[in-house]
């Protein structure tokens, strides 16, 4: 084909010469070669290149994601549409779970209570933290357990870890052994409790495991549970009878 200059390019495509400037600055589209006067001249490997960034581009694709597609040896407009499906949905479930958020904290103002602004700065800290370490599958199946289990069971959840914490605590200061009657019942209470959240998902167990080693004076700090107290737990959870 006969080589296109850059203003015959935009005519032809209808992109314009100073998006057409932009994609060379940016290092995403180089003309073929240039006139003896200067001019950028534009062939067939640059059309097929054009099209694949303007496909892509209205996909959503940010200039940084279109140029790593198109540098890999063999550019595939399939395995791009599918990572920007799959940050779609990223995108999707992170603002489904602050949908939640906003929607629990609605419930709990238009039951009278009284919001401040430290709850508030503690509740979206913890809220980064769990998405720090679930995964996104993750943080969607615990979404969906809140969904199922509503707001009003979720309410009776947290007003009765309290008094399970505080029971556990007792019994750690007093030196009570994790296999006793009287520890074995809290520990019971604790794993279902903990299964309300989890929906019995092992996974989900292992990251929230995993959160509490990481980051144990925030943990301790929204929820009480120092790291102590956490093993004293797992030791009296590992005591229980294996259920069937």
């Amino acid at each position: 084909m006969k080589l296109l200059s850059v203003s015959q390019l935009a005519r032809r495509t209808g992109v314009t010469v100073r998006t057409l400037h932009h994609y060379e600055a940016c290092g995403l589209l180089q003309p073929a070669v240039r006139s003896a006067a200067g001019y950028r001249l534009y062939g067939e490997a640059e059309l097929r290149r054009l099209q694949h960034i303007v496909s892509l581009k209205a996909l959503g694709l940010t200039l940084d994601a279109i140029r790593g597609s198109l540098d890999t040896d063999e550019p595939s407009l399939a395995e791009a549409v599918r990572r920007q499906a799959h940050r779609l949905r990223e995108t999707i479930a992170h603002q489904h779970a602050l949908l939640l958020r906003l929607e629990h904290l609605q419930q709990r103002l238009a039951a009278g209570e009284a919001i401040d602004s430290d709850t508030l700065l503690k509740t979206i800290e913890a809220s980064t933290i769990m998405e720090k370490y679930l995964t996104t599958e993750q943080q969607q199946a615990v979404q969906q357990r809140g969904e199922t289990l509503g707001a009003a069971r979720i309410r009776e959840v947290e007003q009765a870890w309290p008094q399970v914490i505080a029971g556990m605590t007792a019994a750690l200061q007093l030196d009570k052994e994790p296999a006793s009657e009287e520890v074995q019942a809290l520990a019971a209470k604790w794993r279902a409790l903990l299964r309300e959240f989890t929906g019995g998902d092992a996974g989900i167990q292992r990251s929230l495991n995993r959160m509490f080693r990481a980051e144990p004076a925030t943990m301790q700090q929204h929820t009480g549970i120092d790291p102590a107290l956490m093993a004293y737990a797992c030791r009296a959870i590992a005591a229980l009878p294996v259920e069937a």
